[in-house]
């Protein structure tokens, strides 16, 4: 089974670009951050899993979440960073922040980058098309069996997805950021752009050009229909400030307050019940 994600990027001034480091940097201790008093979380800008609004706030299920937690371990001030997905993985590496709080699925080729926390969301998939499906899409296979194109996000899980559902490669567009579907797929350089349900809602609610595919069908992979597990994202030497999250995740977890954020963001009620289903050790094995 592959479980994956992707996710909606809002134009914002605010925020840093990072460039993919050679090696990586040592990262502070759970102590070290609390003695400091502040801890610097990155988003990748995705409604409604993390982003930074036009006041400056970081909202959406990571951040809610994180903010929580961070109470819990008496820590005071987050410094919240806005990257590019892709640039994610390696800023942790490189130290440019201590934890990122974007739901990134856990995935094993990211299990031997980084350290993922116990999930805390979980999601399925879902389709851009233009207004009135024009090329009736309503599968990722679809683009197996047909010559229409279907746009993806550098550094995607939907890249794997649709490699293991036999796609060319030369019917794959990237594009640099989930800001860029509207226009990519409204004027025909795709047919459709690949990522999660709740980024396709989010994206079709900013243009009538574009909407959500009806009768979307859930791809299966090896078997299984394709779902992902979000989860906080460490350094590898942060292994005590991702087994002090873990815990204090699992603890909030079982709040009405954990389940309202999520309803808050668009997640259904069996998102969260599914958010339990899979641990990490379990999805970094594959």
């Amino acid at each position: 089974m592959l479980p994956k994600r992707n996710r909606l990027t809002a134009a914002l001034a605010f925020g840093v670009a990072l460039c993919a480091p050679l090696a990586a940097s040592q990262a502070a201790s759970l102590e070290e951050i609390k003695q400091r008093g502040q801890i610097r979380i990155a988003v990748a800008n995705e409604i409604p899993y993390g982003y930074v609004d036009m006041s400056g706030e970081a909202k959406g299920a990571g951040p809610d979440v994180a903010r929580q937690i961070m109470k819990q371990l008496g820590i005071d001030k987050i410094e919240w960073i806005t990257t590019s997905f892709s640039s994610l993985i390696p800023g942790l590496r490189a130290d440019h922040f201590d934890m990122v709080a974007a739901e990134m699925a856990v995935l094993p080729e990211r299990c031997k980058q980084v350290l993922f926390s116990e999930p805390n969301t979980s999601y399925g998939e879902g389709l851009l098309v233009a207004e009135g499906n024009p090329h009736d899409l309503h599968a990722y296979q679809d683009f197996a069996e047909s010559e229409h194109k279907i746009a993806i996000m550098a550094g995607a899980d939907q890249l794997e997805m649709l490699q293991a559902l036999g796609v060319p490669d030369n019917r794959m567009v990237t594009i640099s950021n989930n800001a860029d579907a509207i226009s990519t797929v409204s004027t025909g350089r795709a047919a459709a752009y690949a990522a999660t349900s709740l980024t396709v809602s989010e994206l079709a609610k900013q243009s009538p050009r574009v909407e959500s595919a009806a009768d979307f069908t859930d791809p299966v992979i090896n078997g299984e229909p394709v779902r992902s597990w979000g989860a906080f994202t460490f350094s590898m030497d942060s292994q005590d400030l991702r087994d002090a999250v873990s815990e204090e995740l699992a603890k909030f977890k079982q709040t009405d307050e954990w389940k309202q954020i999520l309803t808050t963001y668009g997640f259904s009620d069996t998102d969260a019940t599914e958010s339990t289903s899979r641990n990490t050790e379990t999805l970094c094995a594959g």
